[in-house]
C-alpha cells in the first residue's frame, strides 16, 4: 500500500472537512482494547456470551457486525446468512457450506433467525472456543444483556464497535440499501442513548456517507482491506470526511501510516491481531488500539510482560 506525503493529507482536510468535528468525537479511551465478534477466540461469535466474556476479561470495546431482518431488525451475524461452519440448523442438521447462502437472514424474522444454533458446532479454526448453545441476538438483546451486566458487575462502560454488513453487488439481495440498513441501526442506538459510546465502521463507505451526513457527531471508523492498493488520501477523498477511526489489516501498518494518521487527527486501530509478540510491536510502534479474537492476549500485554 502506498501513501502521500502527510502535507497532501491535511491539505485535504483543510479543502473539505471541520477540524472540530474530529475532536468533538474522539472519545475512546487512550488505548482501546477490542474484543473482534465478542472474543471469536473464546467464545461462539457474535453472541451475548462472547460478549460478557469479553467484559470479564477487560476489553474497552466490544467489536461486532450487523445484518438485517425481513423487518429491518438488527442482528449479531458476521456473514447475512448461515455460515456452515459454526451453524446448525432448528432439526439439528449441520448447514452445509452449498446450501448456506440459501439461509438468507434478510428474508428471515427474528422468531426463525433465533431457531438456528451457532454455539455448538466445533470451529475449526478456533479450537479454543468454549462450545454452548448460542443464537444470533438482536442488537437490542445485545445492548440490554450488556448494560445490565455491566452494572451487575460493576465495570466501567465499553463502547461498541459495529461494523454495516453491506456492499453495493448484494443490496436487496441480502440487505436493505444502505440508507435503510443505517436508518434502522441508529434508530436501536438512539433508543437506548449509546450514541456516544457507539463507533460505526464499514468497508462499504456508502454506509458511513450516509452516517456522516444524517449523524454528523456519530463516531466512524473506515475499515481497509489487504487488497486495497489505493493511497491513503485517495481514500479518504472518496470518502469525503475525515473518520474518527482509520482501521486497516495490522499487515499494512507502517511508521508512515501512523504518522499520516494522526496528522489528520485520525486513531489507527488494525485488525485482526491474533499474535502477542505483534501485539507488542504494533503497541511500541504508536497505533491507539487492538482489535483481536484473542482478547486474553491484553492481559499479558498491558502487563507488558
Amino acid at each position: 500500500m502506498k501513501y502521500l506525503p502527510a502535507f497532501s493529507l491535511l491539505f485535504f482536510i483543510g479543502s473539505c472537512c471541520n477540524p472540530n468535528y474530529i475532536c468533538k468525537t474522539n472519545k475512546l479511551p487512550i488505548f482501546d482494547y477490542q474484543g473482534h465478534r465478542g472474543c471469536r477466540g473464546l467464545y461462539p461469535e457474535n453472541t451475548i456470551a462472547a460478549m460478557k466474556h469479553a467484559i470479564d476479561i477487560g476489553v474497552t470495546t466490544l467489536e461486532l457486525d450487523v445484518v438485517m431482518s425481513k423487518d429491518f431488525v438488527p442482528i449479531l451475524s458476521h456473514e447475512p446468512f448461515f455460515n456452515h461452519e459454526i451453524s446448525t440448523k432448528p432439526n439439528g442438521e449441520m448447514v452445509t457450506e452449498k446450501e448456506e447462502k440459501q439461509l438468507n437472514i434478510y428474508q428471515m424474522l427474528v422468531p426463525e433467525i433465533q431457531k438456528y444454533d451457532v454455539g455448538n458446532r466445533v470451529h475449526t479454526r478456533f479450537a479454543e472456543q468454549y462450545k454452548m448453545a448460542a443464537y444470533k441476538p438482536t442488537l437490542q438483546q445485545v445492548f440490554d444483556s450488556v448494560q445490565a451486566y455491566l452494572k451487575e458487575k460493576n465495570k466501567p462502560q465499553v463502547s461498541y464497535n459495529i461494523e454495516t454488513k453491506t456492499m453495493a453487488a448484494t443490496d436487496d439481495i441480502f440487505h436493505p440499501k444502505p440508507t435503510i440498513f443505517v436508518d434502522s441501526l441508529m434508530a436501536v442506538i438512539v433508543r437506548n442513548n449509546l450514541e456516544a459510546t457507539v463507533i460505526i465502521q464499514s468497508f462499504d463507505i456508502r454506509t458511513l456517507q450516509y452516517l456522516h451526513s444524517k449523524f454528523p457527531d456519530q463516531q466512524t471508523a473506515l475499515l481497509i482491506e489487504d487488497y486495497n492498493k489505493t493511497t491513503l488520501s485517495t481514500q479518504l477523498r472518496i470518502l469525503g470526511f475525515i473518520p474518527t477511526i482509520y482501521s486497516p489489516s495490522h499487515t499494512l501498518v507502517t511508521p508512515l501510516l501512523l504518522k499520516q494518521c494522526k496528522d489528520v487527527g485520525m486513531k489507527l486501530i488494525p485488525w485482526t491481531v491474533n499474535d502477542l509478540q505483534r501485539m507488542k510491536e504494533l503497541k511500541k510502534m504508536g497505533v491507539d488500539g487492538l482489535i483481536s479474537d484473542f482478547p486474553n492476549l491484553y492481559i499479558p500485554l498491558s502487563q507488558n510482560k
